[in-house]
């Protein structure tokens, strides 16, 4: 179910809420209760489903407060940063698509017997493919929240809309609208794209010139109407709104360089796409996520704000440069 509420919230934190949530609620029914629900795990989902839904409510106001551009929460690969804290024994927690659902005895064996979870990095639950990249993240933030949960429901996780409408509490035809439009919006956008060498080859360069305060090169990386987000929630230092253009990005990225001194670039992999951490003395301070597009990079997505970078400090191996 943490697959489902990450997709659809876009926040770790607040998707571990969610699915908190939908537990305490199954087990505060009555037993022959639980005992009259045919599929838990469906149960599970339909109230996953509408706790995100109620919280996607109200973030926009929230998000409008919000200290500079808000982006989704970063994801670190587990097999290559360390898995947190169980690796591939939580893995089964995640959510299967329609019909592949397993009832509340499995997604709680991992834990205690009484629903109580084994101490894991809920980031390692996450599987990492195209509709968790930063790219496809920022498109659904431009969807209404009947959009995103009708829209991520069916056309990631294949639910049909008769049990779609239960979440939403609409007609399946309205699911199905509601989807058709969502799916307009990211047919709109430049398509997910699988990680891939070019991407990981335009991304060592950046790294590379970004080390040498080659601002020239960094021009010659970037597309000359990219655009750079940066996510510091007030809490670290971040332009407020996005930098556009090639030019302006290079700028940006080498004065920064002389502001940080001691700060190391890693390549990883961010959201299960080529991408960069930067860190000063073994602690993260910025994560980089990028779209490239035919050989330069088109988007920037810069997260610094440290409550959005909890995963990148549990369980991490030890930093080595240049690695």
């Amino acid at each position: 179910m943490l697959n489902v509420a990450y997709r659809l919230l876009g926040s770790l934190a607040e998707a571990e809420d969610a699915v908190q949530e939908a537990y305490a609620r199954w087990y505060a029914l009555p037993s022959v209760r639980r005992e009259e629900i045919v599929s838990p795990g469906a149960w599970l989902t339909t109230v996953t489903g509408r706790v995100c839904l109620d919280v996607l409510g109200s973030a926009r106001s929230r998000r409008e407060r919000y200290v500079g551009a808000w982006l989704p929460d970063p994801l670190p690969d587990p097999g290559e940063w360390g898995g947190g804290h169980g690796g591939g024994r939580v893995r089964g927690l995640g959510l299967a698509p329609a019909g592949g659902v397993g009832g509340v005895g499995s997604a709680v064996a991992a834990g205690t017997g009484t629903g109580a979870a084994l101490p894991v990095d809920p980031a390692d639950q996450i599987v990492l493919d195209e509709s968790v990249t930063m790219a496809f993240l920022v498109v659904l933030e431009t969807m209404t929240p009947a959009e995103r949960v009708a829209f991520v429901l069916h056309d990631v996780f294949r639910y049909p809309f008769a049990e779609i409408a239960g979440v939403l509490g609409r007609t399946p035809g309205a699911c199905k609208q509601l989807a058709a439009s969502a799916r307009r919006r990211v047919d709109g956008a430049p398509p997910a794209r699988a990680a891939g060498g070019g991407q990981a080859e335009a991304v060592r360069r950046v790294k590379e010139a970004w080390e040498t305060k080659d601002i020239a090169a960094l021009v010659g990386l970037l597309d000359p109407e990219a655009v750079m987000t940066a996510d510091g929630g007030g809490n670290r230092g971040a332009a407020l709104r996005p930098v556009e253009g090639g030019t302006r990005i290079a700028q940006y990225m080498v004065a920064m360089a002389d502001r940080a001194p001691g700060l190391v670039l890693l390549e990883r992999s961010v959201n299960g796409m080529p991408g960069l951490v930067a860190h000063r003395a073994g602690t993260v301070l910025t994560v980089a996520s990028f779209e490239v597009t035919a050989g330069r990079v088109s988007r920037i997505w810069v997260v610094r704000n440290p409550d959005k970078l909890g995963s990148w400090g549990r369980g991490a191996p030890p930093f080595a440069e240049g690695s």
